[in-house]
């Protein structure tokens, strides 16, 4: 039984009106790629929205806050991404292409929709407000240290892709240094060990049965959704597919 049903019915309302308000800017803008930097803010409204509105524990305060680090960082460093390249992000790009006239609808259901649909399966670990305790324990510490090296690792190797995009001299060539250099994905890497981490922080404030949904979740959209759409692409360039060959996809391979 849920540990208090009207917590999920308000966060799943909240979802909803917020992706239906960046739908609509998305719109006005012609550039579906924004709900990208709608997704980190999506958990930070969420984690806002049950800190006002709920009694909280010291281990769920804690929570938040390395839930507001991951997704304000992840936010800004997509808004820079996207004020440089000054275009659509090309996956939304070819997508509207191929919705002709029902683009508007298709990107309401299959993108912002959809996007809001996992936000609510993978923010369960942050809706366990109304348990805790305020002593930290071994688990805890346990997830701190491993969220702060997944949050080091992600944020690295966004900076280094960042930084290797922004030379044109670099256009058509595989990043294969720094961090990209023990993975073809060290920022999902990243990514999948801070919601592990998030769900091992959450476990004191109960129902860890439904909170595991999210890390399998992340875990599962990464491995099998944007791995294998990004590297479709990328699979034509000879180089990249001598990297495959030598380096893993997402677990470091540091020997």
């Amino acid at each position: 039984m849920l540990n208090d049903t009207s917590i999920y019915i308000e966060v799943f309302c909240l979802i909803f009106v917020f992706m239906c308000c960046w739908f609509v800017v998305a719109q006005w803008l012609q550039d579906n790629s924004i709900v990208d930097i709608a997704w980190g803010l999506g958990f930070v409204s969420i984690c806002a929205w049950l800190l006002w509105h709920y009694q909280s524990s010291f281990s769920y305060r804690v929570l938040s806050v390395v839930t507001f680090l991951w997704g304000f960082r992840l936010s800004i460093y997509i808004l820079i991404r996207r004020l440089s390249s000054k275009r659509e992000d090309w996956r939304y790009e070819n997508w509207r292409k191929q919705w002709g006239r029902r683009h508007r609808l298709m990107a309401f259901l299959r993108v912002f929709m959809l996007q809001g649909f996992f936000m609510f399966i993978i923010a369960l670990p942050l809706m366990q407000v109304r348990g805790g305790v305020e002593a930290f324990t071994l688990v805890q510490y346990t997830a701190l240290a491993s969220f702060a090296f997944g949050f080091l690792w992600e944020s690295i190797a966004d900076w280094q892709l960042f930084q290797f995009k922004s030379k044109p001299e670099n256009k058509g060539k595989i990043l294969q240094k720094g961090l990209w250099a023990y993975s073809r994905h060290p920022n999902y890497f990243g990514e999948i060990v801070i919601w592990w981490s998030i769900f091992l922080l959450a476990i004191p404030q109960g129902n860890w049965w439904l909170s595991i949904c999210s890390p399998i979740t992340i875990t599962l959209v990464l491995i099998k959704i944007s791995e294998p759409m990004l590297e479709a692409k990328m699979r034509q360039n000879a180089a990249f597919r001598a990297y495959v060959q030598q380096t893993n996809a997402f677990i470091p391979k540091l020997f």
